[in-house]
């Protein structure tokens, strides 16, 4: 066949073939892709609203929402009892700990490892059944990949090749090796069991640790985010935002969750405590208490409650100018109405909202001038600007916020489903709602795609910079705006939660999106809005609690939506009676997984205990789905089609194959 190519065609063929220098490397890699094309699509598996708590998300990680003791049952359901499974599954999630705590117990070590090593060989190869050798290899720890591969591929092989695995496993105990590759195994079995992980917002906030659960992201093979509000929030903060510094603050100490700023990120609270003792030293604070719950209420003293509500109001008052400074600087926001400190009467006592009059709890606010409400102090600005700096300085804090930005955006499009974290906003009617925000008019996916473009621009863009400084006041509208798509309400009532005792004032009205979502029609037509027509695409989305204890269903929309807010967080565990939801979608089927509360690391590691999982197999495709039917299949064959071309371009004389 004698192909006329383009010039330009030629000079990609010319590059691709620096790669593959001859027919025989080309017509490797084709047969490669190939092959992989031929596997069975790997498990995609969804996570939303983790909230700080590492300890739950660790577990569903390491378990794969109840996939990797799905995988022991599978294999070792007639051979092994159910305590036996349940030591194997913990074995794997906790590794190092569980090899600690037998350690006390061994009465043969040898025989324990024996025992143990068989067993974790045998269900990854198990597990391994869909992935290409090389994949499996690439998931091993590189000190140990080569002893592993053979040892997987070994153990099943009959005579002589047996004798060698026998051999191998007789050496790895009597050396003194067994729990490194114990450990090694066991991550190589949960990186084969989930293919690609789904974090769908909000990873921060409510819960102590988010750091341990980004530093644990960042191991991850294959992850994407799609941002939360909360996450956007810490974004902000980050890049400098003295508002969302303030909010994140205000947030923390409210919930008394400290622990992730000062010991995850080294961030010191002190300019903030020295202010507050002295400035509101006399002031009113009792309407500033902070959340103590569980344990932690006996763990302070009246001392230490008094100086978290003054830092708590001292911050939240920081927080109210500098929110009205930016609702100011930003008119096409449309939030005027937020402007609440100059709608305050200080002789009455009283605030104006929407036109109505409520008596305020408290308005001793020493450091608010009425004449001039939304200025800062010199001791707030100051306070205020120590605390940004050491928000930017915090080394951890920007390499966590970097690798949401690398891997992360607003929404994300894979194998014929919709991530997003909030919502798509929409009008009363079910239309698209549009927004007039950087001087364009503009709704649906194209405002995601601008939002998506200044959300960057935040980070990126160098500091001092008009570009740069809007970015920063659209990261925060994002975060609290009217209907922003990841809020997803028309206001935030902190104010009013904080000040007034009428709890009608606290509501804070959902957009019509989470009405209109239980209709198959308007979930249909914003798929299609993003591209998506597909019989199997969905919206999946977190966000908001499914009141499951209330009989409410987390599919939504004849089945094209489903929320997976995962209830992590012990304070929304009451809303939704359960602990939330996460998704596994496989080349099969899509399954829904309920959560009960974790029962704890400690009780997981001593005593096996594991979440208690209720799945629903809720869809299931029409045939088996291969790898060639994915977004990445789409793109080796693209791949392979380009060097079947170059092999032409080799056989034709168009490009010239390397000769050693």
């Amino acid at each position: 066949m004698n192909t006329v190519y383009s010039p330009e065609r030629i000079r990609y063929l010319t590059l691709l073939a620096q790669q593959y220098p001859t027919v025989q490397s080309a017509s490797t890699e084709i047969i490669r892709l190939q092959a992989i094309l031929n596997l069975p699509k790997g498990t995609e598996h969804f996570m939303s609203d983790i909230h700080g708590e590492h300890e739950a998300f660790l577990h569903i990680l390491n378990s794969s929402s109840g996939e990797v003791r799905a995988k022991i049952d599978d294999l070792f359901g007639a051979a092994l009892s159910e305590q036996e499974r349940g030591e194997l599954a913990a074995l794997i999630y906790y590794p190092t700990e569980k090899l600690a705590l037998a350690a006390d117990e061994m009465t043969s070590p040898e025989d324990w490892y024996r025992t143990a090593l068989n067993r974790l060989v045998e269900l990854c190869r198990h597990v391994s059944t869909k992935h290409t050798r090389n994949k499996v290899r690439s998931y091993m720890p590189p000190e140990y990949a080569e002893i592993l591969d053979e040892m997987v591929y070994l153990q099943d092989s009959d005579g002589t090749r047996y004798t060698q695995y026998e051999s191998i496993l007789e050496t790895i105990i009597r050396i003194g090796q067994a729990p490194s590759v114990i450990e090694a195994i066991s991550s190589v079995i949960k990186a084969l069991t989930c293919d690609h992980l789904h974090i769908v917002g909000d990873i921060f906030d409510r819960g102590p640790r988010a750091d341990i659960v980004m530093d644990s992201l960042m191991k991850c093979h294959h992850v994407d985010i799609q941002w939360g509000n909360h996450d956007l929030l810490w974004m902000g903060a980050a890049s400098g935002s003295r508002t969302m510094v303030a909010t994140v603050l205000s947030n923390s100490i409210h919930y008394n969750n400290l622990d992730v700023i000062e010991t995850g990120y080294g961030i010191s609270l002190r300019p903030l405590s020295v202010f507050a003792n002295e400035v509101y030293k006399h002031s009113d604070i009792h309407c500033f208490d902070v959340k103590l719950t569980g344990n932690a209420a006996g763990k302070y003293t009246e001392k230490d409650k008094l100086l978290s509500a003054r830092m708590y109001k001292a911050i939240t008052i920081i927080l109210f100018k500098l929110e009205g400074q930016k609702l100011l600087r930003c008119p096409e926001f449309g939030m005027n109405d937020r402007l609440l400190l100059q709608q305050i009467d200080y002789d009455r006592h009283t605030v104006r909202i929407d036109g109505r009059e409520y008596p305020l709890e408290d308005c001793d606010f020493p450091t608010v001038d009425p004449q001039n409400p939304y200025e800062l102090t010199a001791e707030e600005s100051r306070v205020i600007q120590q605390l940004t700096e050491s928000f930017r300085h915090s080394e951890k804090l920007q390499q966590h916020i970097r690798f949401l930005y690398t891997k992360g955006s607003l929404y994300k499009i894979h194998n014929g489903n919709l991530l997003f974290h909030g919502c798509i906003p929409m009008r009363e009617d079910g239309s698209l709602m549009s927004f007039c925000i950087g001087g364009e008019e503009r709704s649906g996916r194209a405002f995601m795609d601008y939002a998506d473009r200044l959300a960057r621009k935040a980070y990126y863009d160098k500091r001092g910079t008009p570009e740069r400084r809007f970015g920063l006041d659209f990261l925060w509208w994002l975060w609290a705006g009217r209907n922003s798509p990841i809020y997803g309400r028309d206001r935030m009532t902190t104010f009013e939660r904080r000040l007034i005792r009428d709890e009608s004032t606290w509501v804070e009205a959902k957009n019509p999106y989470y009405a209109h979502y239980n209709d198959p029609v308007k979930c249909a037509m914003l798929l299609a809005e993003f591209g998506l027509t597909g019989a199997h695409s969905h919206i999946i989305n977190g966000h908001v609690p499914v009141r499951a204890g209330k009989g409410e269903s987390p599919i939504k929309g004849g089945g094209r939506l489903l929320v997976i807010d995962g209830g992590f967080s012990e304070a929304y565990q009451p809303t939704s009676g359960i602990a939330g939801y996460t998704l596994l979608f496989n080349s099969r089927h899509y399954r829904m997984v309920s959560h009960q509360p974790f029962p704890g690391r400690e009780n997981a590691i001593r005593r096996n205990d594991d979440i208690q999982n209720d799945s629903v197999i809720f869809e299931t495709l029409d045939e088996r789905m291969h790898v060639a039917h994915t977004d990445e299949g789409r793109e080796l064959q693209l791949r392979m089609d380009d060097l079947l071309d170059l092999l032409n371009a080799y056989r034709s004389g168009a490009v010239t194959e390397a000769h050693a």
